[in-house]
């Protein structure tokens, strides 16, 4: 039991570890002084625009729990929602490990408000479909669009990408549609059992996952120079590589494995350029909500303290 409880902490460090040094080689020549260039670079329009970024990402990721709520038929006040899924995803991203960690805290709001552990367990796997969803599906599209993308990570993938693997992806999304229209039975996840969601309820999700991982690449997209930058459509199949590369790591922020991926991936750019960008995502997405999640926290267990019956 110990071991398990430790494997993904000590899976999360040594990640980190060999990213970072994998990242020290790709970035030993850059300076201090080349990353405070790097900042004063960015306009005012660019800051703006990667805050809006922002506000688009988790103004979509708090429509994960809506969409699993409607699912579930249960009502839940839309601020409670937002809050606690903001609360959510700020704390996961940059703890790690963020299937688990998004669990503890749901649990935790929403048995306040009704739901039960079996429904906190659906809404949790909801919420994880359409965060998988929305990539297979922005990942089939840019396949489409840029084939040749993953050209810059050959060197590391297993296998080979072409746009015949975006339509079969996007192919993958097409029978996940058809499947809500055909209304197939439920299907087990460990002990939870999941009800197929209904055309409505696909529809939902087939809007907010893409919209909040465009959010994301968007804080770096917009942080960018203009020199050397491929396009959005390239810098957020990059990210969709990168961030995913960070999940499935469960390195806490993907600290490390975010940066060496994108790194490698815009060889064409500054590689100064490219890890202040970076940078900036990591401040708007990732620190400032994550701080702001903290006193959330604080106020809620405040609450949920004075709530209590006194003896």
């Amino acid at each position: 039991m110990a071991f398990r409880k430790y494997l993904w902490l000590v899976v999360g460090l040594a990640t980190i570890g060999f990213s970072v040094w994998l990242l020290y080689h790709e970035l030993r020549g850059l300076s201090f002084a080349d990353l405070k260039a790097g900042f004063a670079a960015i306009p005012l329009k660019g800051w703006l625009l990667s805050g809006g970024s922002t506000v688009v990402a988790y103004a979509a990721l708090a429509g994960y729990d809506h969409i699993a709520l409607l699912h579930l038929k249960r009502k839940v006040h839309w601020l409670f929602i937002t809050v606690c899924s903001f609360t959510t995803y700020a704390l996961s991203h940059n703890v790690g490990a963020s299937v688990v960690s998004g669990a503890v805290v749901r649990y935790r709001a929403y048995t306040s408000r009704g739901l039960s552990v079996a429904e906190v367990g659906v809404l949790v796997a909801l919420c994880s479909g359409t965060f998988v969803l929305g990539v297979i599906l922005l990942a089939g599209l840019v396949l489409v669009v840029e084939p040749d993308i993953l050209v810059r990570f050959a060197d590391v993938l297993p296998m080979e990408f072409s746009r015949a693997s975006g339509i079969v992806l996007l192919g993958v999304v097409a029978l996940y549609v058809v499947g809500s229209f055909l209304k197939l039975r439920p299907f087990r996840i460990g002990p939870v059992s999941v009800v197929y969601p209904q055309p409505s309820i696909v529809a939902r999700q087939l809007v907010i996952g893409p919209l909040e991982l465009i959010g994301a690449a968007g804080i770096i997209y917009f942080a960018l120079p203009e020199a050397g930058n491929p396009g959005f459509v390239v810098v957020l199949g990059i990210f969709l590589v990168s961030f995913s590369a960070a999940l499935i790591s469960h390195a806490p922020g993907g600290l490390g494995v975010l940066e060496l991926v994108f790194v490698m991936g815009l060889p064409d750019m500054d590689p100064a350029s490219v890890v202040v960008a970076l940078l900036v995502f990591r401040l708007f997405y990732l620190i400032v909500p994550f701080i702001g999640a903290l006193f959330v926290i604080l106020l809620f267990e405040r609450a949920q303290f004075l709530e209590r019956p006194k003896e």
